[in-house]
């Protein structure tokens, strides 16, 4: 990160004579904090039909159940990772953990809607604290060399892994216990993680002295909120109701502030410099709208099959299992495709199949199949979802200069989960139109096909948006490759260097990935492969 030398530091008198902490104990304590956090983003969806009879909530309130958990997430990733930076990230880790599982439990004991909608803020925001932390403790314990390549590649597939479980985990305790228990199994799991985390994580703090931006942060959740809240209500009131005109404007005000407050801050949460440079804005549009496309094919999926199939809660679950392999296997495929190939053309493959899946997604009938209308279009929707996501943040990366890396490696993820809090919104909005308050199985069929068609759609503008926007990667020769006393990236270079830099493992901006989705940039025993074309 610009200006930043983010090493860990530890205060030697506290660490003197203390026996240094077995490695297995730090990966297990930073691994299961970071599952936790990425499974909820996922866990309740199988959940919302039985929450929704439990607490009478609406069709906007369901879509909130999620999104109050993603938009607290997103919005204060970036100042949890520079909480942990000041203040440490052992500390961090551990208060982040115990308001996710405090949270977790006032949702499980939610009595109406609007507890169990605060409680999900709540565990976002605990969430966003956590989350930052879990890399740079494991870097701090771990040994440069194989065995850190190692944990890391762990720490990746357990952040890959919580997303693909949360349908199966959800399914199974909704469907054994109560839609509560995808909350409240939380707790006795924080509780032992917090237990083994305060013994075993040594503390670990940047050498910065930045400051915190608590108003920026404020802002862009705040503006992402009444947004998302704006649109929904599009569809109650009406675009031009009062209400919803205050609301809409409200939401781009809050985060025009935000962007004042970043132009002029000295330690901006986001610097806007960043977004100068070709391949980040675009690397992180293209984002935007992919994570909106793909948050509600988990949401949708998950409704289709238990609102219009009659499946259970356990059954959804195990039908969306095959979809969340196919996007770790995507993500796996992604750095094979990009040694040959490049990241660019892999992206926009991705994006392609993606939207391909969507459109056949849409075609579905009340009285589908499971092999017809979940089974292959969620395999062809998510494979694009991975091959997608890896290249995009090499891309990303490669633009800016290699002290951002690490920043602009937690943009791409925060691009990803506001897009798809913003994503669900529409597309929840856009269902709900075609549905017109309807029941019956057909009539929410129209429903889900017109969302899925909607994110076709935008796929589609997304591919279009990549074709023309995203840099092509430079040719590179065998005696070309940067060295050490070469120049740096010029910034504002169209195409940016040959070879993207990779994020910066202990920079704030270094973090899991969203559910279901590969860790930006590979694995770290793959790679994202030389962009070269």
């Amino acid at each position: 990160m610009t200006g930043m030398a983010d090493h860990p530091l530890t205060d030697p008198a506290r660490t003197a004579g203390r026996r240094t902490p077995p490695t297995w104990a730090v990966l297990l304590a930073v691994c299961a904090g970071q599952f936790l956090v990425v499974l909820d983003v996922s866990v309740v969806n199988v959940a919302l039909p039985s929450m929704r009879e439990d607490l009478a909530l609406s069709a906007t309130g369901l879509q909130w159940v999620v999104n109050a958990y993603s938009i607290a997430f997103a919005g204060f990733m970036l100042f949890g990772g520079r909480a942990g930076d000041l203040f440490g990230r052992k500390r961090m880790f551990l208060v982040g953990l115990a308001v996710f599982t405090a949270a977790s439990l006032a949702g499980g004991v939610a009595q109406e809607g609007w507890q169990l909608l605060a409680a999900r803020a709540v565990q976002g925001l605990g969430a966003a604290v956590l989350s930052p932390s879990t890399l740079t403790l494991l870097t701090s314990a771990v040994p440069e060399g194989p065995a850190r390549a190692r944990a890391i590649g762990t720490w990746s597939a357990v952040g890959a892994g919580g997303g693909a479980a949360g349908g199966l985990v959800g399914g199974v305790l909704t469907d054994g216990l109560s839609w509560r228990w995808v909350l409240l199994i939380n707790v006795p799991i924080g509780i032992a993680v917090l237990a083994a985390a305060a013994r075993w994580l040594t503390e670990s703090r940047a050498t910065s002295g930045r400051r915190l931006d608590l108003p920026g942060a404020v802002l862009v959740t705040a503006g992402l909120a009444v947004l998302a809240y704006g649109i929904a209500e599009t569809e109650a009131r009406g675009w031009d109701a009062p209400g919803t005109l205050v609301a809409l404007a409200a939401g781009v005000l809050l985060i025009l502030g935000f962007l004042l407050v970043e132009a002029r801050s000295r330690f901006p949460l986001m610097p806007l410099k960043l977004f100068r440079v070709r391949s980040v804005s675009a690397a992180n549009a293209v984002m935007v709208i992919s994570g909106a496309a793909m948050m509600g094919m988990w949401f949708f999926m998950t409704l289709y099959a238990q609102n219009v199939l009659g499946y259970s809660p356990l059954l959804a679950g195990l039908a969306l299992i095959p979809s969340s392999l196919s996007v770790v296997s995507g993500a796996k495929l992604a750095p094979v495709l990009m040694r040959s190939l490049g990241a660019r053309p892999v992206v926009l493959l991705g994006v392609a199949v993606a939207a391909a899946g969507f459109a056949w997604q849409s075609a579905m009938r009340a009285d589908g199949t499971y092999f017809g209308d979940i089974l292959g279009p969620g395999i062809v929707m998510m494979a694009g979802a991975g091959l997608s996501g890896t290249p995009l943040a090499s891309l990303a990366v490669s633009g800016a200069d290699p002290r951002d890396a690490g920043l602009v490696s937690g943009l791409i993820n925060t691009s990803r989960t506001m897009g798809g809090a913003l994503g669900l919104a529409i597309l929840s909005t856009v269902a709900a139109s075609a549905t017109a308050g309807a029941t019956d199985p057909e009539g929410l069929t129209d429903g889900y096909a017109l969302a899925f068609r909607t994110a076709a759609l935008m796929l589609t503008g997304g591919f279009l948006l990549g074709l023309f926007w995203l840099p092509r990667e430079r040719r590179r020769t065998p005696d070309a490759g940067p060295t050490a006393s070469g120049p740096r990236p010029n910034r504002d270079d169209a195409d940016g260097p040959p070879t993207p830099s990779a994020p910066d493992p202990n920079s704030t901006g270094a973090r899991g990935d969203s559910p279901g989705a590969a860790p930006v940039g590979g694995t770290p025993e793959e790679g994202p492969g030389p962009l070269t074309r």
